[in-house]
């Protein structure tokens, strides 16, 4: 990786990232670099690394009017991913913040591809959290399509893509989510899903209202998952045959994030983007 690149360290709902600032697309990546950042121990340490280029110098395939950004967005393990919904609201912050953009709102493109954002707060100090709601896409639901077991229990699962693949449980009132132990042993999906999935265990806390825990594929148990969020939602939205489109709150062990409907139906995602700290990778 070419040397003295800038980086900026954020997240969304504790759910954090190396965000690399690479317009021209000079620090290709490899597996083990993106590990080597993310560790906690040996590099900056993240749950994801994110590079901030230009989609044109990304080297990727992208459609003649695809937006100027793109998130290169990479796992803590080095693998790829599609989307992440609390990296791209950080992704937000730091270009509007850097001068890339001059809007407050704009389009950004991902591996799910096109994502609008919106600033809808600018901190007056520096590290206090923006707020940014993102257009997430329109959702695919599948019910009941795998079991989870998770800690001794089999639990039903909930398929929804959000660009990427979740699958969503829903605990009985009698299991306390603070009590499931997933470090022991992960939970495991029955029927597995050929490229994985995050696994989203989630428990009721009043209306439109629930609270959630998340693995994340590549990664492990999270603070927070923007995308996990979303499919959390939509499925508690269908279950509990809610068509209103009125938005729901989810909690998560990082903090709270709201989810609402556009008029045609795309999922939006609306919290914080904490920009912590800058700095210049010495190799």
């Amino acid at each position: 990786m070419t040397e003295n690149v800038r980086f900026t360290k954020g997240h969304g709902t504790e759910n954090d990232f190396v965000l690399l600032d690479d317009p021209e697309g000079r620090a290709e990546l490899d597996p083990q670099q993106v590990v080597a950042l993310a560790d906690r121990r040996a590099g900056i340490g993240g749950d994801g690394v994110i590079r901030a280029v230009r989609t044109r110098r990304a080297g990727i395939d992208a459609p003649a009017d695809a937006p100027e950004w793109f998130m290169d967005y990479r796992n803590a393990d080095g693998s790829l991913a599609e989307m992440c919904g609390n990296g791209v609201r950080v992704l937000a912050a730091h270009l509007r913040r850097a001068g890339h953009v001059r809007e407050d709102r704009f389009a950004i493109w991902t591996r799910a591809g096109l994502r609008t954002v919106e600033i809808l707060d600018h901190p007056a100090d520096e590290g206090a959290p923006w707020s940014v709601r993102v257009g997430m896409g329109v959702s695919a639901l599948v019910p009941a399509a795998r079991a989870v077991e998770v800690d001794g229990h089999q639990l039903e699962a909930t398929d929804v893509d959000m660009g990427n693949p979740h699958a969503v449980a829903f605990l009985p009132a009698d299991l306390d989510l603070a009590d499931l132990d997933l470090t022991r042993r992960s939970p495991v999906l029955d029927p597995a899903p050929a490229d994985g999935a995050n696994i989203e265990l989630v428990a009721r806390r009043g209306d439109r209202h629930v609270a959630m825990r998340v693995l994340e594929r590549g990664v492990g148990e999270t603070r927070s998952c923007g995308t996990g969020v979303a499919a959390v939602a939509v499925a508690a939205a269908h279950r509990a045959g809610d068509e209103t489109g009125e938005p729901w709150t989810v909690d998560v062990p990082g903090g709270r994030l709201q989810v609402g409907w556009s008029a045609e139906r795309e999922v939006t995602l609306t919290g914080p983007a904490v920009l912590v700290a800058d700095g210049t990778l010495l190799a």
